[in-house]
């Protein structure tokens, strides 16, 4: 097989991931006017409910599936049977898990309607196989064919989103599109598959690897789901889980250009591993670890420094609250950035997912305990201090398990220029904020000018990868021009 450009999945990745999250970003300041805090509060706490039902009907199938599909790029027959035995146990799961949500829709006594409409989000695991191209490598495919549906319901919402009541429209836009996309994907499988012969497919036949897949990922969700549940249980009203909603969504959405990195790089791994090229993996390893130190620090101290002149011309009147939540969950970017790629990038690929699943159990227990205390006592604040406690954590005890096999001190090492430039970059965006009133124009000012200091302060530092990478963009535009 042809090897894949690492660099150019990375930005088709990217470019899928910011579309999962940037198109209803870009509707968010018109619905958070349209539905207020206590509707988009509402949407939160049914949508961490239906979560639940959609993470076990994936059962950590969509992550076995990426990873064996990545082992076996270049057998066509192996593969098929592979895609056909994940895909049909994805069906039969989602039947089972289908089945027990109508059951609780049925018996539920509000939201009864909007938890219909989230239904469609389950049987959409059924029809989902980015896991397959994402193990192909083939990430171009998932952006062109996806990009054309959040487009469309980008347009769905500012025709037809337009009172308060419109909730269950808003939902059903989001779910419906969902689905289409999914489905679409379908067209491409002949190029890669053959069709199945039924009587050798067994679905049940590796079920203790997805399972041992399926623990961390109901250990993941702990903390970033449950903590909506909570709110919504424990706090009265539905707007501090609307805040807490609102500051997931934008610090989701800069950790996006942190963590795509790894889906290009999980299959990757994989496939050096399967053939046992430990000396590949470790420089890919490094490379990674220093590609988060160079875009994580600087998104985490640009959030903090521009939150008080974005969130009240973004959001709107009623959201003021998220400009401090931000400020706390931009940390989220740095911790998860360096546990996604000792997690997802290497323990998963390299069949070591049970000291993964530990690792995110530490985290999930430390999380719901932390919950409890706090929420209470500081609602919304308390379940982002919460969840940034856990995931540094998890970083930690990861990098404890990985100790002998990465260098700690190298990975350190690589930090000292991006945190020195992100401090410089953070002191010139605390001037501006208190010079600069809240608009459009001023926190594009700030954006602009704290992306160029840090820049520039990398550049008197001769940061290696920084410089590097400039060289060979130059490079290439230069033999574009010539």
């Amino acid at each position: 097989m042809a090897q894949k450009s690492i660099k150019k999945n990375y930005i088709y990745n990217v470019t899928y991931q910011i579309l999962l999250l940037l198109m209803p970003l870009i509707t968010t300041p018109f619905v958070s006017r349209v539905l207020g805090a206590d509707g988009i509060g509402t949407y939160s706490f049914t949508n961490s409910i239906t979560q639940y039902f959609v993470l076990f009907a994936t059962m950590g199938i969509s992550t076995y599936g990426q990873r064996e599909i990545s082992y076996l790029q270049d057998d066509w027959k192996r593969r098929s049977q592979v895609f056909w035995e994940t895909k049909a146990l994805s069906v039969l799961n989602v039947l089972l898990c289908l089945t027990i949500y109508v059951i609780f829709v049925f018996f539920s006594t509000s939201n009864q309607v909007i938890y219909l409409i989230w239904g469609i989000s389950v049987i959409n695991v059924a029809t989902d196989v980015t896991w397959f191209f994402q193990g192909m490598e083939e990430f171009k495919k998932i952006v062109i064919r996806n990009a054309i549906f959040k487009l469309l319901d980008v347009a769905f919402v500012f025709i037809f989103v337009k009172q308060k009541n419109d909730l269950p429209i808003y939902i059903f836009g989001i779910v419906f599109f969902q689905i289409i996309g999914s489905v679409s994907l379908w067209a491409y499988l002949p190029k890669y598959i053959e069709k199945p012969d039924w009587r050798s497919i067994w679905p049940y036949r590796n079920i203790k690897v997805v399972l041992s897949l399926f623990i961390p990922t109901i250990a993941i969700q702990v903390y970033t789901v449950l903590d909506k549940t909570m709110i919504g249980v424990i706090v009265e009203g539905s707007f501090e889980n609307g805040y807490y909603e609102q500051t997931m969504k934008i610090s989701k959405m800069v950790l996006t250009l942190v963590t795509s990195l790894g889906s290009v790089m999980i299959p990757r791994i994989g496939y050096h591993f399967e053939r046992k090229e430990q000396g590949i993996i470790a420089d890919f390893m490094y490379r990674s670890y220093n590609f988060v130190w160079f875009l994580a620090i600087p998104l985490c101290f640009g959030l903090v420094g521009i939150s008080d002149n974005f969130v009240p011309w973004f959001f709107g009147a009623g959201y003021e609250k998220v400009s401090t939540l931000l400020k706390i969950s931009g940390f989220l970017i740095i911790a998860i950035g360096l546990s996604n790629v000792t997690g997802m990038q290497y323990l998963i690929p390299t069949k070591r997912q049970n000291a993964f699943t530990f690792t995110v159990i530490c985290g999930a227990v430390i999380n719901v305990i932390l919950n409890s205390l706090m929420i209470p006592r500081w609602k919304s604040y308390g379940a982002v201090i919460a969840s940034v406690i856990a995931e540094i954590l998890i970083t930690l005890i990861q990098f404890y398990l990985v100790r002998k096999e990465l260098s700690m001190r190298t990975i350190a090492k690589r930090s000292g220029h991006y945190f020195a430039a992100g401090f410089g970059m953070l002191l010139l965006l605390v001037v501006e904020n208190s010079k600069l009133s809240p608009s459009v124009l001023h926190t594009f000012i700030m954006i602009c000018s704290g992306a160029v200091i840090y820049f520039i302060l990398l550049f008197i530092m001769k940061d290696e990868f920084f410089i590097q990478n400039v060289e060979k963009i130059l490079g290439k535009l230069i033999k574009k021009k010539t």
